[in-house]
């Protein structure tokens, strides 16, 4: 087992594999900008090393700099996190030159996923469903337009380097099919230093469904179950829950077994997720596998209870999994949600600044809560403003949602805007606690909620016949009656549980 392991990233993602080096015995590394000298991920590790500027190009992007570091502090292996240099093969392959691993699969496999149109060709080779649309990237708009032409609309351009959102047009129609390509590729350039685009078929009410599978190096893969990640705001998950209200359980085997027949085609080992588009009538699609660790890991951490950043390690040092599929169980319900520096009311604006109070909930059963920030922390504008990742677990959906709800009530942050009061609009409506939602649920949210804005003089006059009313003996009365209904209601609601 390794010694002494350097974590080339930071926030809540350092702290979390920190964390699991400590309890492995390992000593931790960290490495920081200029804008992190006071994260809580250096104050955790046994030793920091500063690597540049806040910009990532010249601190967190740069692989010499990480490598520079690695060999002066005499490092056996290198965790990328997620994000930044992740899933960049460049810095794989130079620790292979160096002599470090790499915890994470090999360049080739890497390279293999990492560019979507490629990637797809493999999966039509191992035999694994893809979306209908073109295997290698555009030339030019008059193959944009015969491919358009020959898919039918609605169609999606994608950037064959991309992910997360960047270089993604959704085109309803053909008017808008010229303007859409060159936007895609413009960001396609701007974002991955690559302008290609590829299409493929949209499909309506999707569902973003991944499969989390982990592989060692003797050829054994196994799947974790599966995660739905489909309430998700312009193409970025915000809250995840395992298992899909929405899926079957032959749904949900067929997906597993087809995640690992992907992961074997590239020759795959450690952690990895295999990513589906899954239509309303239940049909799955290859979208793309992320080669790392996900931000979502913990849901599925949490109702199978195995660690994945420490079977991770475990696979780079050269064990064999300790497991096999048949002994991977899933115990009851969990959900995730990514608490941002955010302002909700003002179109999700980056909130940055000075955390002058903060108090995470309060602990108990089934709640978790990975952070990467503390009382006084400066959240800088340079990076991704996820603060925290908080997560329940409960043996229903019900429970594990009544959970959510209570820690988000408890978690104070004062001195920034954070994310934490769109959770709780979420989690009351009525579809997502029903478990009738897709990746238009955001979307469809932030419309019913454009259309329930009166104007001003509605408002008052709804105010001043509420005051009226509380003032008189009649509100007085129902007012008495409704405190009495509160607490039949949370008693049905409970006995609901727990027949659920």
């Amino acid at each position: 087992m390794f010694k002494k392991i350097l974590i080339a990233n930071r926030g809540e993602i350092a702290v979390r594999v920190i964390r699991a080096c400590r309890e492995m015995d390992i000593i931790p590394v960290a490495v920081y900008s200029e804008a992190d000298r006071k994260a809580l991920h250096i104050r955790l590790a046994e030793e920091a090393y500063y690597i540049g500027k806040a910009k990532p190009s010249e601190s967190y992007l740069n692989i010499e700099k990480i490598i520079e570091v690695a060999k002066k502090s005499k490092v056996e292996a290198l965790h990328p996190g997620y994000g930044f240099l992740a899933e960049n093969s460049k810095l794989v392959k130079r620790c292979e030159e160096e002599g470090i691993v790499f915890i994470g699969p090999s360049s080739e496999s890497m390279e293999a996923m990492g560019e979507k149109t490629a990637s797809r060709m493999r999966m039509v080779k191992a035999g694994v469903p893809i979306i209908p649309g073109t295997l290698k990237s555009l030339k030019d708009e008059k193959d944009l337009r015969e491919n358009a032409e020959k898919i039918g609309f609605p169609v999606l351009l994608k950037a064959s380097s991309g992910g997360g959102g960047k270089g993604l047009r959704l085109v309803r129609k053909k008017k808008d099919l010229l303007s859409s390509f060159r936007l895609a590729r413009s960001e396609a350039q701007s974002s991955f230093d690559d302008p290609s685009v590829y299409i493929e078929k949209y499909i309506e009410e999707p569902h973003h469904i991944e499969i989390q599978i982990l592989a060692d190096n003797f050829g054994n893969i196994v799947y974790l179950g599966e995660r739905e990640c489909s309430i998700q705001r312009r193409y970025q998950k915000v809250l995840e829950e395992t298992p899909s209200p929405f899926l079957d359980e032959d749904t949900r085997r067929q997906m597993g077994q087809v995640a690992v027949k992907a992961a074997a085609a590239v020759n795959y080992r450690n952690a990895g997720t295999v990513e589906f588009v899954v239509d309303k009538s239940k049909r799955f699609y290859f979208l793309e596998m992320n080669t790392r660790l996900q931000v979502e890991h913990s849901v599925t951490e949490m109702v199978t209870g195995i660690d994945l950043v420490k079977n991770q390690i475990k696979i780079a040092a050269g064990l064999w999994l300790p497991f096999c599929q048949e002994d991977i169980k899933f115990n009851g319900f969990s959900m995730q949600c990514r608490i941002y520096a955010e302002d909700p009311d003002n179109d999700f604006m980056p909130s940055p600044g000075k955390i002058v109070h903060l108090r995470a909930p309060s602990g108990g059963l089934g709640i978790r809560d990975d952070n990467g920030v503390y009382e006084g922390y400066m959240v800088p504008l340079e990076y991704d403003p996820l603060l925290s990742k908080l997560i329940t677990w409960g043996t229903t959906r019900v429970e594990a949602i009544h959970r959510m709800l209570r820690a988000l009530s408890e978690y104070q942050i004062y001195g920034i805007k954070t994310t934490i009061p769109f959770f709780k609009r979420i989690l009351l409506h009525p579809n997502f606690i029903a478990g009738d939602y897709n990746t238009h649920f955001i979307s469809n949210l932030e419309k019913e909620e454009d259309g329930e804005k009166p104007d001003d003089l509605v408002v008052a006059l709804i105010a001043a016949g509420i005051k009226s009313y509380k003032q008189s003996d009649v509100g007085l009365s129902h007012r008495q009656k409704r405190k009495e209904s509160k607490w039949k209601f949370q008693g049905r609601l409970q006995n609901f549980a727990n027949r659920r």
